[in-house]
C-alpha cells in the first residue's frame, strides 16, 4: 500500500485532513466510507478499505439505488484508513478546498481476494451501512485511455430503490425499510408477552442487563434420560444480546462489545416485537448442509466472503421485563421459539431433540457437526460452568507428513513441534504445527530419525506469518506420516488446536490424499486456585477480570512486545518478570524476533484476548508492553513519566505533581493522560507520531525531568537513587528506553490487595481517594459502567516529539 500520492497533494500544516498513520486493526470487518464534497465540483467520494488503506473513487452524481443505473466513478489516490471520520472544511488554496460530509459508512464484503478483484478491474461486493446496502459493482470502462474510469451499479436485490444519493440528503432521511410496528402495536405486543412469562414458575420482574453466559463442562459422552435436551454445538462465536427499550447491545462471551462489528445482527433483533428482552445464542455461518462453517465465518468477518451471518438462538433468560432464569430451561425455550416464529433471515432458533442423546450424538458425528450440547430441560439459567449443561465433542484426526521440526526450548528435549503438511493436487502444502501429545520417550526417538532425514530445501512454502522464524526450521525429507487430532481449520487453511495422537508406520507419502475437512476459548486449569490470598481472589477471577476489561485494555496492549510478572504460587510467593516467548503459552501467544546486543532472541506479543488468557493460564498476574509495536519496533510512539514518591510525600503532592508535569507539556505542545499505577504514584502517557528513535525519545525524556527536578529541586527528582528521593517525587523517565516497559492500563498488579493500574481522565484525578483505589472487584465495575474510554482520542493522537 502507498499514500506517497495522498502526502504529496497536502500541506499538513494547513489542511485538517489526516496524515495518515492509523493501525488497520487486526481480524476486523474492512469498513466503507461515502464522503460528500462541496470541492469546486460538488462530488461523492465513495472508499473502500482493502490492504492497510481507504481505495477511492469520485462519484460526480453519486451513488444510485435503482437496480442497473451506471454511475462514473474516477479512481483517485488511496486515502489513509483514519480519513474514513473526517469531516469539515479544507481551506481554500488547498487540494480539494471545500467543505466534507460523511454521508454514510459501514462495512464492506466480496468473494476472495479484494485486490484481485481490483486488479481485474471488476468488484462485486456488498455494503451494510445506514444509507447504502446490499449489492453492488465497480466495473473499470475498457476505454484505454481512460483507465482509472470505473462504473459503480446498483445490483437488483431487495434493498434497491427510486432514489439517488442527493434524495437522501435532501431528505435527511434513510432509504425506505420494512417499518417497525408503532409503538402503541409496541406496548400491546409487549403487554401480551409479559403476561405470558409471568405465568413461569421462578418467573420474576426485572430486566438482567450484561448476563454473564452459562457455560458447559466437557464430557465424554452425552448423558442418558428424558430430562435432558440435545442441541447441536455450532462452530461460531458466542453472542450476548440485551434488547432495552429498543435498542440491542451485542457483546462477546468476553464481554466485549460487538455493535459496530455486527450491525445486521443488532437491526435484526431490534426488528423484533418486543423492545425489552436478553438472547443467548451463536453466531455462525451456515454452509449447504446447515452446517456452521468456521472458516467461512472469518472470511466474512475479514470480508472476503459475501455469505450470510445467521444468529442461531438456544436461550432467553428474560423477555418484555420479566426474568426468567429462574423458569425451566424447556418453558424458556418454547417461548424463545413462539417470539421467533415470524422471523424471517438473520435470526433463527436453534432446535433440540428431547432423550436419545447418544443416538443424536451419533448421527451428528456421521453429518461431520463438531458435536451437541446436552442440557437439563428444568435447569435454570446460571452463569458460568456448571453440570447443567454438557458439551461432547467428535475428535476429527487425520494423516499428515512431516516436513521439519523446530528445537526445543525450556526444558524440553528433541524437537519443540512438528511442521506438517498435506497432499493437495498432487503438490505438498503446509497445513501447520503440532507440538503436544508426546512423552519423552518418543521426542527423542523421533527426533533421531528426523535428524537422519534433514536436508537443506523445504518441501513446502511457509505462509507470510508464521509464529516463528523460518530460519529456525529444520527442514526434513517428507517420509515419516502420523495421525493428528485437531478442531477444525482456521481461515488460513492451518489446523486449529493440533494434537499428536500416533506414528503411521503402516502408512507412506504415497498414500497420503488430501486432508478431511472437518474450543476457541481459551480454558483454564486450575481456576479455584488461590492467587491474592488476603483477598481470596482465584486464578479463575483473574481471567474473567481480564474478559471483562478486554474491550478497554486490549487497544493499548496487543501488537507491543510484553513483559510478564508471572507468580506461579500466587502473589505472596516470589514472582518472577519473562520477556521471551515459549510454547507453553499456547498459540494465542506470538514470538517476535528482535534484535538484541546478545543477537536476535525471541519475545512475545498478544493480539487477543485469547492471547491474554493464555498467559493466565501460566499464572501471569501482571502486563508490561513496549513503548512501540512489534512491526516497527524501532519506532517508538509513546512517552511514559512514572511519578514515583518517596518517604513522606502525600498522594495530594502526588496528584499536584502529575498536573505540574502536564502543565509543562503543554508547553512542549504535548498533550498528555494519566493512570493510577497500581502501586504509590501516577503515569503520565504522551502518545506520539512514530519517527523518533529510541535515542532521541530517551534524550528527551531525561532532558524534560532534569530540567523540572533543576527548577524545583525541593519537589522533584530525576536520578534512582533513594538517598535524595526523601518528601520528594522521582521523575522516572527511564522507562523511555529500548527494551523498557511500563505496566499496561487495566493490568493487574501483583500485589496485596490486587490493585489494577486504571487509566482516568484529569478531570477525575482529584476525586481518587489513594493511589491504589481500585482493586480487581472495582475496576471490573468501572470498565462495565465506563460508555467512553478515559483515554478517548489517546490511539489518533500522533504528536510530534520537540527537538
Amino acid at each position: 500500500m502507498s499514500l506517497r500520492d495522498y502526502a504529496s497533494k497536502r500541506r499538513f500544516h494547513e489542511t485538517p485532513e489526516p496524515a495518515g498513520g492509523e493501525e488497520p486493526k487486526p481480524a476486523h470487518r474492512p469498513i466503507f466510507v461515502v464522503q460528500l464534497h462541496h470541492a469546486s465540483s460538488r462530488h461523492y467520494d465513495f472508499r473502500l478499505e482493502m490492504d492497510g488503506v481507504l481505495k477511492s473513487w469520485a462519484v460526480p452524481k453519486g451513488p444510485s439505488l435503482r437496480k442497473g443505473e451506471k454511475r462514473l466513478a474516477v479512481e483517485v489516490e488511496d486515502h489513509p484508513l483514519d480519513y474514513a471520520g473526517f469531516e469539515g472544511d479544507i481551506p481554500k488554496g488547498n487540494y480539494g478546498a471545500g467543505h466534507v460530509d460523511i454521508f454514510d459508512h459501514g462495512h464492506w464484503a466480496c468473494d476472495g481476494d479484494p485486490l484481485t478483484s481490483l486488479a481485474a478491474g471488476k468488484i462485486d461486493f456488498t455494503l451494510t451501512g445506514e444509507k447504502l446496502r446490499g449489492g453492488w459493482k465497480l466495473v473499470r470502462t475498457a476505454m484505454r485511455a481512460k483507465q482509472r474510469q470505473w462504473l459503480l451499479i446498483k445490483r437488483d436485490d431487495a434493498e434497491t430503490a427510486d432514489l439517488e444519493a442527493d434524495d437522501l440528503v435532501a431528505a435527511a432521511t434513510k432509504p425506505p425499510r420494512k417499518k417497525k410496528p408503532a409503538k402503541a402495536t409496541y406496548r400491546v405486543t409487549e403487554a401480551r408477552w409479559k403476561k405470558t412469562a409471568e405465568a413461569f414458575d421462578g418467573a420474576t420482574a426485572g430486566m438482567p442487563v450484561g448476563l454473564k453466559p452459562q457455560l458447559a463442562t466437557l464430557r465424554s459422552a452425552p448423558p442418558s434420560g428424558e430430562q435432558w435436551l440435545h442441541e447441536i454445538k455450532w462452530d461460531g462465536y458466542r453472542l450476548m444480546v440485551d434488547l432495552v427499550d429498543g435498542s440491542a447491545s451485542l457483546r462477546s462471551r468476553g464481554g466485549l462489545d460487538w455493535n459496530k462489528t455486527f450491525p445486521e445482527v443488532a437491526a435484526a433483533v431490534e426488528s423484533l416485537a418486543v423492545r425489552n428482552a436478553s438472547l443467548d445464542g451463536e453466531l455462525v455461518v451456515l454452509d449447504g448442509n446447515s452446517r456452521s462453517d468456521f472458516s467461512e465465518l472469518q472470511r466474512v468477518i475479514d470480508g472476503s466472503s459475501k455469505a450470510s451471518l445467521r444468529y442461531l438462538v438456544f436461550d432467553l433468560p428474560s423477555l418484555a421485563g420479566v426474568d426468567l432464569r429462574a423458569a425451566p430451561l424447556d418453558r424458556r425455550k418454547q417461548l424463545l421459539k413462539d417470539l421467533l416464529a415470524s422471523h424471517e433471515g438473520l435470526l433463527a432458533f436453534s432446535d433440540h431433540i428431547e432423550g436419545h442423546g447418544s443416538e443424536f450424538f451419533a448421527e451428528t458425528g456421521r453429518q461431520g457437526i463438531e458435536g451437541v450440547v446436552s442440557k437439563r430441560s428444568d435447569s435454570k439459567y446460571r452463569a458460568g460452568r456448571s453440570a447443567d449443561w454438557i458439551k461432547v465433542k467428535h475428535e476429527q484426526a487425520d494423516d499428515f507428513v512431516v516436513v521439519g521440526f523446530t528445537a526445543p526450548k525450556g526444558a524440553r528435549t528433541g524437537f519443540g513441534s512438528l511442521l506438517l503438511a498435506a497432499r493437495e493436487s498432487g503438490a505438498l502444502r503446509y497445513v501447520g504445527r503440532v507440538g503436544t501429545g508426546f512423552d519423552d520417550k518418543l521426542l527423542n526417538t523421533l527426533h533421531q530419525r528426523l535428524r537422519k532425514l534433514e536436508c537443506k530445501q523445504g518441501s513446502v512454502a511457509l505462509p507470510e506469518h508464521v509464529p516463528f522464524s523460518a530460519r529456525s526450521v529444520h527442514w526434513v525429507t517428507p517420509r515419516v506420516m502420523v495421525e493428528v487430532a485437531f478442531r477444525g481449520w482456521a481461515k488460513e487453511g492451518l489446523l486449529r488446536q493440533a494434537s499428536f495422537k500416533r506414528l503411521r508406520e503402516d502408512k507412506s507419502l504415497k498414500d497420503m490424499g488430501a486432508p478431511e475437512t472437518a474450543e476457541k476459548s481459551m480454558q483454564i486449569s486450575h481456576p479455584d486456585r488461590r492467587v491474592f490470598a488476603a483477598c481470596d481472589y482465584t486464578k479463575g477471577d483473574v481471567a474473567d477480570y481480564y474478559r471483562k476489561v478486554a474491550k478497554w485494555m486490549m487497544p493499548e496492549l496487543s501488537d507491543r512486545p510484553l513483559s510478564l510478572m508471572r507468580c506461579p504460587e500466587g502473589s505472596q510467593k516470589p514472582c518472577f518478570f519473562q520477556k521471551h516467548h515459549a510454547d507453553s503459552f499456547g498459540p494465542n501467544v506470538h514470538p517476535v524476533s528482535l534484535k538484541q546486543k546478545s543477537g536476535t532472541e525471541s519475545y512475545l506479543y498478544v493480539d487477543s484476548i485469547d492471547g491474554v488468557l493464555g498467559l493466565v493460564q501460566m499464572n501471569t498476574i501482571e502486563l508490561h508492553p513496549w513503548g512501540a509495536k512489534v512491526d516497527k519496533p524501532e519506532s517508538p510512539d509513546r512517552l511514559v513519566f512514572d511519578l514515583d514518591p518517596g518517604p513522606g510525600v502525600t498522594w495530594k503532592q502526588v496528584i499536584a505533581a502529575a498536573r505540574d508535569v502536564r502543565d509543562k507539556l503543554k508547553l512542549a505542545d504535548l498533550q498528555s493522560f494519566v493512570r493510577l499505577s497500581g502501586g504509590k504514584g501516577l503515569h503520565v502517557v504522551v502518545p506520539i507520531a512514530r519517527g523518533p528513535s529510541w535515542d532521541e525519545v530517551h534524550a528527551f525524556c531525561e532532558a524534560f525531568a532534569q530540567t523540572m527536578a533543576h527548577q524545583a529541586p525541593e519537589t522533584y527528582v530525576a536520578t534512582m537513587s533513594k538517598a535524595v528521593r526523601k518528601r520528594r517525587i522521582f521523575i522516572d523517565w527511564l522507562r523511555n528506553a529500548r527494551g523498557a516497559t511500563s505496566v499496561a492500563s487495566w493490568s493487574l498488579r501483583a500485589r496485596a490487595g490486587a490493585p489494577v493500574a486504571v487509566p482516568l481522565r484529569w478531570e477525575d484525578l482529584g476525586r481518587i481517594a489513594k493511589p491504589d483505589a481500585f482493586d480487581l472487584a472495582g475496576a471490573s465495575q468501572r470498565a462495565s459502567r465506563l460508555r467512553v474510554d478515559p483515554w478517548k482520542g489517546f490511539a489518533e493522537l500522533r504528536q510530534s516529539l520537540p527537538r
